[in-house]
């Protein structure tokens, strides 16, 4: 796979945003397949379509495509705070590619979120524009994309290593699973995710989990019954084929 940008696209273009998109979306466009249901060609919505950046037009998957030169970091710049939340509130919220070019115009890294990992607590409100910006009052927002459990980030490209397209595929549909359209129990589903995350045994204790009550304390103020939560996440984990349950307050991790 040819990992350059065709540079031959930005003549004439002054905007460096613009260069980026053009030769970022040219490229995935020209290299990348549907992750969902693995078809070789992904198709480009019109500019205007502020909603997405490509569609599938085998299954009707959409997509968004974020690039950032360097390190993707913890946080990825997006759109309007509003409509961001908007759209993971209701069925239009696409996934998202999130790549990654070094400074010579190489893609390094490529993944996708799948839309059903997005939560109103990875959306960070920024700081209105002030009063002698253009869009005075605006309010942008960025992607808590360190927040996202790795899980939901799955590899098409590593370190420009291309995955094997069927192991990709089978990691959708594997993560798939954990789809829920109640943004809430989204949440807290993810949370305890993150936290199973941190604990480096395969097998852990209930104990184990509890450790992180604080932190998700400070992730959901208004819930007073955070044991509890956690043992509910962990019962959803189970029926969903991620964690085994060994005895009382012994898990496995299984696909995890």
């Amino acid at each position: 796979m040819n990992y350059n940008f065709n540079l031959s696209l930005i003549e004439n273009y002054k905007s460096n945003s613009q260069k980026i998109r053009v030769m970022s979306e040219t490229w995935l466009a020209e290299n990348v397949y549907c992750p969902y249901c693995g078809n070789s060609h992904l198709s480009k919505f019109a500019n205007n379509k502020p909603v997405a950046d490509f569609y599938c037009d085998s299954c009707g998957e959409v997509f968004e495509l974020k690039a950032k030169e360097n390190n993707i970091g913890k946080k990825i710049t997006d759109g309007a705070y509003s409509t961001m939340i908007e759209r993971i509130t209701s069925i239009s919220n696409p996934d998202l590619f999130v790549m990654q070019y070094t400074k010579e115009y190489q893609v390094l890294n490529l993944l996708v979120v799948p839309k059903f990992f997005f939560t109103p607590e990875i959306i960070e409100k920024r700081k209105p524009l002030s009063e002698n910006a253009r869009r005075a009052g605006w309010i942008g927002c960025n992607i808590l994309i360190s927040d996202i459990p790795k899980q939901g980030k799955i590899f098409i490209v590593d370190r420009q290593h291309l995955r094997n397209k069927e192991d990709v595929i089978n990691d959708y549909k594997l993560i798939k699973n954990m789809q829920t359209n109640n943004i809430n129990n989204r949440g807290w589903l993810f949370d305890v995710l993150n936290c199973i995350n941190e604990i480096p045994d395969k097998e852990f204790k209930l104990n184990d989990v509890y450790r992180f009550i604080e932190v998700l304390k400070e992730k959901h103020i208004n819930n007073n019954h955070i044991e509890a939560k956690i043992r509910q996440q962990l019962q959803l984990l189970r029926d969903k084929g991620y964690i085994e349950f060994l005895e009382r307050g012994h898990y496995r991790k299984i696909n995890l």
